[in-house]
């Protein structure tokens, strides 16, 4: 588990869970240590793990899109935690239904279908203790994915969409690598440079250093 400080009013804490090494985020809210898990992929011991160490009351769960990696440990982080699964758009249901057919063809036991207890719209804001985060819908890598982008401290959690030099997959069912571009470029490049980022896999980056160096967005791959 690493840890971080997005600015001086959250904490973030990176627990990277299955063998796809997806960082499942624990994100709290420095003042009311109210807390909320983005993305549980799995090993949900980990992430209860975790949750115990930081000291925080986990309020919720957000989705940033439907694929396994992302929410195999959903319902029973719901379960065991007792609170809403929250996200991502609508648009992504045929994934979240398909989440024990999905495991099944990589091999991954014991997940469980997920339904979230609220889909969220472009344009939405959901918010833990004193935290703000606005709803940014970017589809391309899966139908329904979501970016939740705080203004105030001018961070993004981005799942799948964008990475450290790379872009999400586009070759699953609903993926568009035209539509995940134009998503990346007209949605996330405009919010601005100074904009920092924790994405699914690896390290997180800025959205200046994408936007100068990515080759998917330079034209260089």
């Amino acid at each position: 588990m690493t840890e971080t400080q997005t600015k001086a009013k959250a904490g973030a804490a990176i627990i990277p869970v299955t063998p796809f090494q997806q960082n499942c985020t624990l994100l709290w809210c420095d003042t009311t240590r109210k807390a909320v898990v983005i993305d549980p992929g799995g090993d949900v011991p980990e992430i209860l793990a975790a949750i115990e160490k930081t000291n925080v009351a986990v309020e919720a769960i957000w989705l940033t899109h439907g694929h396994i990696d992302h929410v195999g440990g959903a319902a029973d982080l719901r379960d065991a935690l007792e609170v809403e699964i929250i996200g991502p758009h609508r648009d992504d249901q045929f994934l979240l239904d398909n989440v024990v057919n999905s495991g099944r063809s990589f091999g991954i036991g014991g997940v469980r279908d997920v339904t979230p207890d609220r889909w969220l719209d472009d344009g939405d804001t959901v918010g833990i203790g004193e935290l703000s985060f606005q709803i940014l819908h970017c589809p391309g890598h899966s139908p329904g994915s979501v970016v939740f982008f705080s203004e105030a401290m001018r961070f993004a959690l981005v799942g799948d969409v964008l990475f450290a030099g790379s872009v999400g997959r586009t070759d699953l069912p609903g993926g568009s690598h035209a539509t995940l571009i134009d998503s990346i470029t007209r949605k996330l490049l405009p919010l601005g440079d100074d904009v920092g980022f924790i994405c699914g896999h690896g390290p997180g980056s800025s959205f200046g250093q994408e936007r100068l160096t990515n080759p998917f967005l330079t034209g260089q791959a």
